[in-house]
């Protein structure tokens, strides 16, 4: 599948190409990342898309409100990226790789610590651990949504093993409200490429 991201240069006219491409057996699917609604179904208008690469997790579940209702409406996958919230839920913070993001920095890392403590507590519960609890509670929100699980894909492998219900899928995520989590999802320089202010062109 080839891939085009999303942001503000992207324009129409090379959904165009792409779609020559395709017809010429050159690729055979297309998609996009981080698109805004706008701009998927004015894509989508020129050639169908397979799949959208966005940012998805127990604590960046933004997508739920736009992008996942018109992607079903639309019969287009979603590849979640980012599924342990930038490695929080993996346990270890990713103090070093992310420390100028702004949940793993101060009084927001001190809040979403107990945040963390939260999925801990539910993963014992389901014996399983956290990383594999916050995947499994992402494969459970539907079959047209597929993780990136990292470079730890043998230990959380075992989230496919983790079977939840509808009442447990609500427990964890009420477990991270939205509003409960400290801090930005995306680094302050993002801040104008986010997918709900970044529409590309008409034209």
């Amino acid at each position: 599948m080839t891939s085009v991201r999303c942001i503000k240069h992207f324009e129409m006219g090379q959904m165009g190409e792409l779609k020559k491409l395709v017809e010429e057996g050159k690729i055979k699917y297309i998609g996009l990342s981080e698109p805004s609604v706008d701009t998927i179904r004015r894509a989508h208008a020129v050639h169908p898309i397979s799949a959208l690469e966005m940012e998805y997790s127990l604590w960046s579940r933004e997508i739920e409100d736009d992008i996942i209702p018109v992607c079903r409406e639309l019969g287009i996958g979603i590849v979640a990226y980012s599924p342990l919230g930038r490695g929080f839920f993996g346990g270890k913070a990713a103090l070093e790789s992310f420390k100028f993001h702004p949940r793993f920095t101060g009084d927001n890392l001190e809040k979403n610590r107990l945040v963390y403590a939260r999925i801990e507590n539910l993963a014992k519960k389901h014996g399983c651990s956290p990383p594999q609890l916050a995947l499994a509670w992402l494969l459970h929100q539907g079959e047209d949504i597929i993780p990136i699980p990292g470079k730890f894909g043998k230990p959380n492998i075992g989230s496919l093993a983790v079977k939840l219900t509808q009442d447990d899928s609500k427990e964890i995520q009420d477990a991270v409200p939205v509003d409960g989590v400290g801090g930005d999802s995306e680094y302050d320089v993002f801040a104008d490429y986010c997918y709900k202010v970044a529409n590309t062109p008409e034209k």
